[in-house]
Formats: structure tokens, C-alpha cells, sequence
């Protein structure tokens, strides 16, 4: 208002329009004359004279306004203009969108009789007059999805609905139990303050988590506002009609099909799915800039604008999308498996980020489209979806979805094609299910989660499993199975870590593709599995061929998880320079994919690296980094792992009690992690030990062996087990057995494959452990522990730690 003399506050119904411009005109100089005039137009109709109709709502600020002397020579706008002159002056006329026009030439002319004169209006779209500054009045701001009271509470939302609750209920609070069902309430009526308080009204009877399950039917449950409120804002309906009842029938056409994508759409998508006799292609740009107008549709994104609708307005369309029998599931499903099978090879091509970004646009209404394919029970179709798309959950983490929509594609049995039904079975099998315990596959092949072994919801489906597993065994190597993805070689390696035989008959195989990113996979593959058998020199150069194979191709998540291997081998000979170079582009890396399991794992690693190198100041520098931008793109599981590399961080510097603190804080929030709750929890254990290993305190250590050897073994991982072989052997010397301990050194060798000699507190053990022993019997102890077979090495490992609890 200081430098313009018409501002119009836009924004959708139950915004906060009105209260915004009361506060605005009050604090503004002209209120300390009483020069401010408030003209609610709300209960106008379009036939009425507006200038009559603003004297009507001024008449009580001066009695001059009916004059009846005056009345036949002048006009309702004379008369105004004769009130407002004078000196500076506000003019709120609250309301107009439902007669924008008629608001437009008032303005127009009182501001141009009026040169001391500002006009504030509200509208649910512009008035569209020069001079005009527009001022959008969006949602308040969301919470994350946060169970967490303190960070819930930082939301303006959260804290507006917990006001209203507050004067409705005294007691209420925002705590571990209201939480939840608070944020989705916020979250799900889109931070609209009207709705908000709306919701909270309801807490007189009910409760807050009646509340949130109730949303589903908003309109029937919001229905109790002020009684002092105008009509249409009483109920959630009642404000919703109003805007409807604004719109044309091409608008309301296209809003109606627009509501039915969950994600919002693009111009291509709308053109591709909405368009018939009634909207044709070449009107839906126009009529949707109407709705955007109108605030029933909000824009966003620099290139591309994509267009939504607040959930509110969307669940009113869909239901008058219901209502007129207007069924765009199919193009809807049609337009969105074409582009997901159009995306779906760029994944793995130097076009992945780009095809990511997409996926992530659309995948809201892509999962839509497949799930009215599968409840369709359009099996081919179905396959095409599933196809299109595992491959993304798996590089992005998506475990729900992946373990989620592979388990219903199965259920559909037979009515599969042979070959989509068996290569199913096998990415289920390969990603933790019904394999779950397996040791041999990898994170990202057990769908992106760093534990991968989850089951998939069987919901008494044992005998489709069942069958669904002979199939496997029996065709999965034929070459239509296999060529049914590029991926389904990689997966069906890693399936056979214990067939040497048939896993190089399958590597042999792979490496005759015509694919270079199905050579690169093999090769990642075919190293892995010897990895995890304690193998690191067999698989050397298998390594290597897969990183310049991903480089190749362009495939950053191939690059990633090419580069984590390459960085642990220079890590172990102790060469941190180049560790750190490795380390540093594979954050770099996985800062471009965006993935919070690949920036957790890269993060994690390279401050460890820092640590391992003597650079503490730079390890603890790199994870708070971490940690502060978890926190900020709400990466919650990220944010609670990190603190077991920052406790790590500590403990290397010297600084044991804050290295307990970190863990204190990771045990409180041991729900984020990517474990059972037990199997977290004695994770956790396990950095305690190492803790009080570092602090001489060898009893209590011991006491929480058993806890970090079950912790291990639960994750199920080389490295962890590497790692807690290591700690034992530290808590052996501490305990005054010196041979021990270095027996215990040399089985990290047996499970590993190679012994750590980037590790300062193994190189000082061995040290010290060669002056007490002598060079011979340190040796000979060495010796023994090196040369176990590796599964002995890991019965020896468990069984004292059984044998200890």
C-alpha cells in the first residue's frame, strides 16, 4: 500500500483474505483520522448497483451519504468521492470476485477523481487494472510430515490449529500423543486457515485423531463455524460452492477432470487426458490461466508450470467429476504409462537425471494410473506399469512402493504373461523376499533401504508365493526372463552367491549384452557378491571394468555405487588422500540424485574418511553439514543415521562424552531408523561399546558384546561384522590377552577379505600388540585368525557373543 494506490489481496476461499486486509487498512495512517472505510460486498448480487451498494454498507459513517436534498443531483459515486476527499483515505471492498467487473470500473474511477484515495480489495482473482499490485495469499506453512512436538510447532499452521483447539478445548496440548493426527489434519486441509478452525471446532466432540480418520468425508465433519460468520463460511462446503458457482462450464469441465490427478498436472498432461468435443486441445491453456485467476488452481515451477489444486478443491471436483459420470480413467492410465515406459530406459543413460526429475513429478499420478490398471485386473497392462517403474523406486529408495506394487502385480497369477510373472518373482526374490535373511544383496537391489529385508505384505497369499517361486527356480534363466529388464541379470547374479558355477555361466552371459549399462551391471554385481564373501582381491577388476561401464553410459547411481568400493579399497591400504577424492565425488554425486540413502551412506563415508585421516575438525565440520541439510529437506532417517558417524566423529577426536551424547541422541529417535526397533537399538549398543572400549572400560564393554555381535548380524553385511570383529579384538587387548587380540586381528582379515590398515586405532593395536607379543608370536597369532575359513571366523563371532549374554 506505500506504493501503489490499488492492492487487491487474491487468494482461494477460507485464505485469510479478509482478516489480512482489516489488519493491513489499521495499521495504515489514515485509520489514526478515521479515514478508513470497510465495504463488505459479500452479500451483493451481480444485478445490484455497486456504487448504491457500497452507501448501503458506508451509510453509518456519515449521514451525508443520503442526503435527500442532494440525492437528484448527484450520482452514488459523486456521492462517494465527496466522503473520501478531503485528505488521505482507505477503501476496503472486501469480496469481489463474484463482481470483479463492476469492482474494476468503480475503483477505476473513484481512483481517478481521488488522488489521495487507496483502495484495498479482496478477490479470489484479480480486478486486472493498471496499477494494480497483486498480493497472493497462499496456505499457511505445512509441517513435515514430523511426529516430533517441537518441530511440529514450528509450522504456522500446526500452531494456528493448536490456537483454536486451545480455545475450544483448555486442556489440549501439542504433545507425543496429539502430534500426529495434528500434522495430518494441517497437512491435509492444506494449511487453510477457515478449514483449520473449521477442524479444531470439532474438538468440543471429538478427539483430534476422530479428527484426522475423519477427513476422508471433510464436508459432512467441517460444518460447525462461527455463527456470526457469513453464510458461505460456516461449512467447508458451503465455501467451496461459492467458488464453483463463479466458474463457467469449460472451467468447471476442466476442473472437474483436473482433480483427477493426485500429483497436479502439466498443459501436456491436461491436453493428453481431458480433451473431447466439450474442451478441445487448443482451449485448455486459456481456460486453465481462468481457473489459476480465480484461485481454484495454483501454478508453480520455473520452466514447465504444473498445476494443482488444493486438496479441499480437489475433493470437490472429484466429486462432481463423480456426479457427471465423466470417467477419464482410462486416458488417465493410457497417458501415464506411455510416458513412465518413455522414461523408464533414460534411468540408466546419461539422461537419468533428467528422467528422475519427471518421475518425480508424476509418480503421484502415475501410482494412481497403475493402481486403477491393477483394480481393473488388466494384467498386461499392469506388467507394463510395474516394468516401468521398479527400476526407479529401487534407485530412489522407494521400498514401499516397490515391495507394495510387486506383491499386487503377483497377485494377479496367471493371468501375467509367463515371462513378466517369473522376472517379478525374481525381483522380489532378489530384493528380500521370501529371501529375507540373505546376506548377498545389495541396498539399492533390496529397493533403496539400507536394511532391504522387509518382507512384502503376503495378506494370505502364500500359495501365489509358492508357485510364484517354482517359476523362478525352473525358468528364470531363460532368455526371455532375463531380457524382460536390463536389470533382471544384475538381480539374478546376486541371487546365486552360492553358485560359483552358474554365477560365471550368468557373468559370461551378461558380458556378450549388446548393453553396455547390463556389461557394467554384471561386473558391480559379480564384484559384490565376492565382496560379501570376504573376496576383495577376486573381484579387483570387476570393479574396475563397472565404474568405467557406468561412466560410459552416464548412469550416476551405477557411478555411486561403483565409486564406494573403489574409495573403501584406498581406505583400507590406508591411501586417504585418494579415499577422500573418491569419497568427495561420490557425495557430489549423490548430491545430484538427491536420494537420502545414497547421501547418507557417501556423507557418512567421507567423514569417516576425514576422522581415519587425522582431520577431526573436518570430519565433525562435514557432519554437521550433513545433519543441518537432513534436517532442512526433511530427511528424517538420514538425520538419525548420521549421528552414529558423528558419535564416531567424537570418539575419534578424544572426546568420548560427546561421542555418548550423539548416541543419546540417536536412541531418541530409534523409530526413524532403517531397522526393527531391537535391531536398532542394539546398533546403538554397539557404538556404546566402542565408546567404552576407547575409555578403558573393558567389563562394561564386554557386557555389550553380545548386544553389537546381534546388531550385526541382524544388518547382515560384511563391513558390520568386519567392524565388530574389530572392537573385539580391541576389547581382548584391553582385557589383558594380547594373543587373543591378535588372533582377533587376523579373523577381520578372514571376513573382510583384507585387513584395515587405514585405521588408527588398529595400526596402534598392532603396534603395541608386536612390542608385548614379539614380531614371531605376534605373527603365529595373526596367522591364526587370518586363516580360518570366513564362516568359522563368524561362528567364533557369534557364538561368544551368544555365549556372553
Amino acid at each position: 500500500m506505500a506504493s501503489s494506490r490499488l492492492v487487491t489481496v487474491v487468494g482461494s476461499g477460507g485464505a485469510g483474505k479478509t482478516r489480512l486486509s482489516l489488519e493491513a487498512a489499521t495499521r495504515h495512517r489514515a485509520y489514526e483520522r478515521g479515514r478508513v472505510w470497510f465495504a463488505p460486498l459479500a452479500g451483493v448480487s451481480p444485478g445490484d448497483q455497486l456504487a448504491d451498494a457500497v452507501l448501503g454498507a458506508l451509510s453509518s459513517k456519515d449521514g451525508r451519504l443520503y442526503d435527500g436534498a442532494q440525492a437528484p443531483r448527484t450520482t452514488p459515486v459523486d456521492r462517494l468521492a465527496e466522503l473520501f476527499e478531503g485528505g488521505e483515505a482507505v477503501l476496503v471492498l472486501d469480496n469481489c470476485e463474484h463482481l470483479v467487473q463492476a469492482a474494476a470500473e468503480l475503483a477505476e474511477e473513484l481512483l481517478d477523481r481521488l488522488p489521495r484515495l487507496r483502495i484495498l480489495a479482496t478477490s479470489r482473482e484479480a480486478l486486472a487494472l493498471t496499477g494494480e499490485a497483486l498480493c497472493p495469499l497462499g496456505p499457511l506453512q505445512l509441517p513435515a510430515p514430523s511426529h516430533e512436538p517441537a518441530e511440529a510447532g514450528d509450522s504456522a499452521a500446526v500452531r494456528l490449529f493448536v490456537d483454536r483447539a486451545v480455545a475450544v478445548r483448555p486442556d489440549f496440548t501439542l504433545d507425543d500423543t496429539t502430534t500426529a493426527a495434528a500434522v495430518e489434519i494441517c497437512r491435509r486441509l492444506d494449511g487453510m486457515p477457515l478449514a483449520l478452525e473449521l477442524a479444531a471446532a470439532q474438538l468440543r466432540s471429538m478427539s483430534v485423531d476422530q479428527i484426522a480418520r475423519r477427513l476422508d468425508d471433510r464436508f459432512r465433519l467441517l460444518t460447525s463455524g462461527s455463527r456470526t460468520a457469513l453464510p458461505r463460511q460456516r461449512t467447508l462446503l458451503a465455501l467451496v460452492e461459492w467458488s464453483w458457482d463463479l466458474l463457467d462450464e469449460p472451467e468447471r469441465v476442466l476442473a472437474r477432470r483436473l482433480s483427477a490427478f493426485p500429483g497436479g498436472a502439466t498443459v501436456a498432461s491436461l491436453e493428453g487426458v481431458c480433451v473431447d468435443e466439450t474442451l478441445p486441445a487448443e482451449d485448455v491453456v486459456y481456460v486453465l490461466g481462468a481457473l489459476v485467476e480465480k484461485s481454484l488452481v495454483t501454478s508453480s515451477g520455473a520452466g514447465e508450470p504444473r498445476y494443482r489444486m488444493l486438496e479441499t478443491v480437489r475433493a470437490f471436483a472429484a466429486d462432481r467429476l463423480l456426479q457427471a459420470g465423466d470417467d477419464v480413467s482410462v486416458p488417465f492410465a493410457d497417458h501415464f504409462l506411455a510416458l513412465a515406459e518413455k522414461l523408464e530406459p533414460l534411468l540408466r543413460t546419461g539422461e537419468q537425471l533428467r528422467a528422475i526429475a519427471v518421475f518425480d513429478a508424476e509418480h503421484e499420478n502415475m501410482v494412481a494410473a497403475l493402481r486403477s490398471v491393477l483394480d481393473a485386473r488388466d494384467a498386461p497392462r499392469a506388467a507394463r506399469f510395474v516394468r516401468a517403474m521398479f527400476w526407479y523406486w529401487g534407485i530412489r529408495g522407494m521400498s514401499t512402493q516397490f515391495e507394495t506394487f510387486l506383491g499386487a502385480v503377483l497377485e494377479l497369477g496367471d493371468a501375467l504373461p509367463d515371462e513378466a510373472r517369473i522376472a517379478f518373482g525374481l525381483v522380489r526374490s532378489a530384493a528380500g523376499t521370501p529371501d529375507a535373511e540373505r546376506d548377498d544383496v545389495s541396498p539399492a537391489e533390496k529397493g533403496g533401504e539400507e536394511d532391504g529385508g522387509k518382507d512384502v505384505e503376503k495378506d494370505g497369499e502364500e500359495g501365489v508365493e509358492k508357485g510364484v517361486e517354482k517359476d523362478v527356480e525352473k525358468n528364470v534363466d531363460t532368455a526371455e526372463v532375463l531380457g524382460f529388464h536390463p536389470a533382471l541379470p544384475l538381480l539374478r547374479m546376486s541371487q546365486l552367491a552360492g553358485d560359483a558355477d552358474q554365477r560365471e555361466r550368468g557373468l559370461r552371459q551378461s558380458l556378450r549384452s549388446p548393453d553396455p549399462w547390463v556389461r557394467a551391471s554384471a561386473y558391480w554385481a559379480h564384484d559384490f557378491v565376492l565382496t560379501e564373501q570376504g573376496d576383495l582381491e577376486s573381484g579387483a577388476e570387476a570393479r574396475a571394468a563397472a565404474l568405467r561401464g557406468f561412466e560410459e553410459v552416464g548412469d550416476r547411481w551405477g557411478l555411486l555405487m561403483s565409486l564406494l568400493p573403489l574409495g573403501r579399497d584406498h581406505s583400507l591400504r590406508g591411501d586417504h588422500g585418494p579415499a577422500l577424492v573418491v569419497f568427495e565425488r561420490a557425495v557430489a554425486i549423490s548430491s545430484e540424485l538427491g536420494t537420502e540413502e545414497h547421501l547418507t551412506w557417501t556423507k557418512f563415508r567421507l567423514s569417516q574418511e576425514r576422522s581415519r585421516s587425522g582431520d577431526h575438525a573436518g570430519a565433525l565440520r562435514d557432519v554437521h553439514a550433513a545433519l543441518r541439510q537432513a534436517r532442512e529437506r526433511g530427511f528424517r532417517r538420514m538425520e538419525a543415521g548420521l549421528l552414529s558417524q558423528l558419535a564416531y566423529a567424537h570418539r575419534a577426536a578424544g572426546e568420548p562424552d560427546r561421542a555418548d551424547e550423539a548416541l543419546d541422541r540417536m536412541e531418541a529417535l530409534v523409530h526413524r531408523l532403517p531397522y526393527p526397533e531391537q535391531t536398532s537399538r542394539d546398533i546403538i549398543a554397539a557404538g556404546r561399546m566402542a565408546n567404552l572400549i576407547a575409555g578403558g572400560a573393558s567389563e562394561e564393554a564386554r557386557a555389550l558384546l553380545p548386544r553389537a555381535v546381534r546388531g550385526c548380524v541382524a544388518r547382515g553385511d560384511s563391513d558390520g561384522m568386519t567392524w565388530v570383529a574389530e572392537q573385539r579384538a580391541l576389547l581382548l587387548a584391553l582385557e589383558g590377552d594380547p594373543g587373543g587380540a591378535a588372533t582377533a586381528l587376523g579373523m577381520t582379515r578372514a571376513i573382510r577379505g583384507a585387513f584395515d590398515f587405514g585405521a588408527p586405532e588398529l595400526r596402534r593395536l598392532t603396534a603395541d600388540l608386536t612390542t608385548t607379543l614379539g614380531e614371531t608370536a605376534f605373527a603365529e597369532a595373526y596367522d591364526r585368525g587370518a586363516t580360518l575359513p570366513r564362516e568359522e571366523s563368524l561362528a567364533l563371532l557369534t557364538g561368544e557373543g551368544a555365549e556372553s549374554t
